[in-house]
């Protein structure tokens, strides 16, 4: 799916400045775009805006043909179909990784939430750990088994917030390129925040550079770089 962000503006509760001051952008079905910046700039906060999970004090989102957010629109995350993964992955600790998969597929039948798990772990590469638990997994299986569960209900979108922060260096590129496969082979649109200028040059059709809330630079990631090769992340 498209997407077209417009003027986004968000302020946290208890604080007087924006965070997020003025924030637009446009992405093609099939993207891939990387925001990059500093702590604080606002990127992790874009990516909750975009999830449903913060309300932002105006702007909208549009996504394919159907509006997400604008002055008299906000849907409910539920109802956003957007696919998150989190930085620390979030999989729940008690849950089998075919229950942690399923989470999000109570709407479907028994049969086809079972052959839906197993078309994930195929694609993430993982058949045959159904029965694991979390704690049995190393970090790259839990990054893989956090995104066959956003993947599982067929998001619009794909958000992943700092997705390779927590993997040893040894792991982190192939991790990365893995990753990228999977999306690819996915089509879905996903934005992902990286403090890893690599990640961004590797992975990312677009890049998009935030300071204070604002995007201060964006497209394609050599070209950004190598304008800017000051940019701190």
């Amino acid at each position: 799916m498209h997407m077209q962000i417009s003027n986004l503006k968000f302020k946290y509760k208890n604080t007087n400045e924006l965070t997020l001051k003025d924030v637009s952008f446009h992405m093609n079905e099939g993207d891939l775009l990387a925001i990059v910046g500093e702590s604080g700039s606002g990127k992790s906060t874009t990516l909750r805006v975009l999830a449903g999970l913060e309300t932002p004090e105006c702007g909208e989102i549009v996504v394919g043909e159907r509006t997400f957010l604008n002055s008299k629109i906000n849907l409910l995350p539920e109802q956003r179909g957007v696919g998150m993964v989190f930085q620390d992955y979030a999989l729940f600790p008690h849950l089998t990784v075919e229950k942690n998969i399923a989470f999000g597929l109570e709407k479907m039948s028994r049969s086809d939430k079972k052959k839906r798990v197993q078309k994930m772990l195929e694609l993430v590469n993982l058949n045959g750990y159904e029965k694991r638990y979390p704690h049995e997994l190393s970090g790259g299986q839990q990054q893989r088994i956090a995104l066959a569960r956003a993947l599982a209900p067929e998001p619009r979108v794909l958000l992943m917030d700092e997705p390779f922060s927590n993997l040893d260096a040894h792991l982190h590129d192939t991790i990365r390129d893995e990753l990228e496969q999977i999306i690819r082979q996915a089509g879905i649109t996903t934005i992902f925040v990286t403090h890893d200028k690599k990640d961004a040059l590797e992975s990312a059709d677009q890049v998009i550079v935030m300071e204070e809330g604002v995007i201060v630079d964006s497209g394609v990631p050599n070209v950004v770089f190598a304008r800017s090769p000051e940019i701190h992340i």
